[in-house]
């Protein structure tokens, strides 16, 4: 059967409706793929920033590890990308030799059509000279039926024997006569009949074939309707299916590739963590064994101090020469050697700050001694190893404790509100923070020891 306009359309709606729902699909599974690999790759860089130093080598492990599996997905995901557009190449290649198919099973089923009506017409005419036949068959039946009557009276009453009544001799030439003349006759219209009928025979063979023939045509025809179809419906499906199907393995792919990418900075970090700890590791050995503390650069100090787990310095003192924190940020008061306005020279730094300022670690170290001086306020001393010991004296309160161990940066006490005793600059009412450094129990000047940006603010009449 032809499909209808109507069938059309609803095929045409449920191709499209088909092809809407694969695209989702496809979009669906690109977005949870995606989301996963974002997933695994935050879950990698977590697990790295929460690693402690003795888990750095077995996390870099652990992530070369997933970059080598990583990287058989990709190698694996790529030959299922080059499989698929081989097969849509193929497809598409396939197409001329696809439209030549439909072009000859077109003129087959054109050829089937001219047949069937051939073999109409002609069932047609056979069916007419059926019925021309059997009218003349019917003319026939009523001829031979009274010839077969008279012959049969003949049969119950026959002529005498002349041998028995010489008498009836006239009757039985008679009769005679009358078969001579009949049995002719009768034998014509048994030879028509006869040739009628093999001729009905023939016809009814004739319109048997002709029907075979054309339900042989007939289903050849739906056949080929049925494998066009059928290869188009193929064709069709097989180019979504692996369009939406590419679309999942490439978007898998930028996944895969992104996640590689994250797994390669991670491990170049990790690398360089490693690095920055056994760096720092070596410089605090050749310090506490009295040699020669090599300098460290401003990346390896930032990812050792970047250790907040670290219970001990994260690097010599002497390593982190200009890379330490200012204690408070503020005004130089009075300078290393300068003089200190009570007839004396200056031993350490002393900075004007702001009111209620925080004061914060300027260094690694454990704290020695926490709490009132005389009248220096509350002082702080922190012994930062390898016989380096940091004083800040003149806070309003502190919040560590003896023996605890601060990490650089992190607070340790508040600034008054008024001037001390450590403001000797006649006329400053300002809070005062005396800054001390001292190598091997000397004090030592504090200059060059802060950060770059400390510098700047020094340079700008702050610290």
């Amino acid at each position: 059967m032809v499909p209808t306009l109507g069938q059309n359309r609803l095929n045409a709606f449920g191709a499209s409706s088909r092809k809407a729902a694969f695209g989702a699909l496809a979009l669906a599974l690109a977005m949870i793929s995606l989301s996963s690999m974002a997933q695994d790759a935050s879950a990698d860089a977590e697990a790295a920033e929460d690693a402690a130093p003795s888990q750095l080598e077995q996390t870099a492990e652990e992530a070369a590890g997933n970059l080598e599996g990583v990287q058989g997905e990709i190698s694996l995901n790529a030959e299922r990308i080059n499989q698929i557009r081989s097969e849509i190449e193929a497809l598409d290649g396939d197409a001329t030799q696809l439209g030549l198919e439909l072009t000859a099973a077109a003129q087959r089923i054109d050829l089937a059509g001219e047949d069937i009506r051939v073999i109409e017409d002609r069932l047609e005419q056979l069916f007419d000279d059926e019925r021309t036949i059997r009218v003349r068959l019917d003319g026939h039946d009523q001829s031979i039926s009274n010839l077969l009557a008279s012959l049969q009276r003949i049969t119950v009453q026959p002529p005498p024997a002349m041998i028995v009544d010489p008498a009836d001799a006239l009757a039985s030439a008679r009769a005679a006569m009358l078969l001579g003349s009949v049995l002719p006759q009768l034998q014509e219209r048994a030879d028509t009949v006869t040739a009628d009928l093999n001729a009905l025979m023939e016809l009814k063979q004739a319109a048997l074939a002709e029907a075979e023939r054309l339900n042989a045509n007939l289903t050849t025809l739906n056949e080929e309707r049925l494998r066009i179809a059928t290869v188009i419906e193929a064709r069709t499906q097989g180019l979504e299916w692996l369009s939406e199907e590419l679309i999942v393995e490439e978007a898998e792919a930028r996944a895969l590739s992104d996640r590689a990418t994250s797994l390669e900075q991670l491990i170049e970090g990790l690398e360089s963590r490693i690095a920055a700890v056994t760096a720092a590791d070596e410089a605090t050995r050749a310090a506490n064994a009295g040699q020669a503390v090599p300098s460290l650069d401003p990346e390896i100090l930032a990812m050792a101090f970047a250790d907040a787990s670290r219970t001990e310095p994260a690097v010599p003192l002497a390593s982190a020469r200009g890379y330490l924190t200012p204690p408070l940020s503020g005004t130089p008061l009075t300078t290393f050697g300068a003089a200190d306005g009570f007839g004396g020279t200056a031993r350490g730094l002393t900075l004007l700050g702001q009111p209620g300022a925080r004061v914060v670690a300027p260094s690694d170290g454990w704290v020695t001694y926490a709490g009132l001086f005389l009248n220096y306020g509350q002082i702080v001393i922190l012994n930062a190893g390898q016989n380096y010991t940091v004083v800040l004296a003149g806070l309003d309160s502190v919040s560590v404790e003896r023996g605890q161990f601060v990490q650089m940066g992190s607070p340790i006490g508040i600034m008054g509100e008024q001037a001390t005793s450590t403001n000797g600059r006649a006329g400053e009412d300002a809070p005062a923070l005396y800054i001390e450094l001292r190598e091997a129990g000397t004090p030592i000047d504090p200059e060059g020891w802060w950060t770059a940006h400390s510098g700047e603010q020094q340079e700008s009449g702050s610290i």
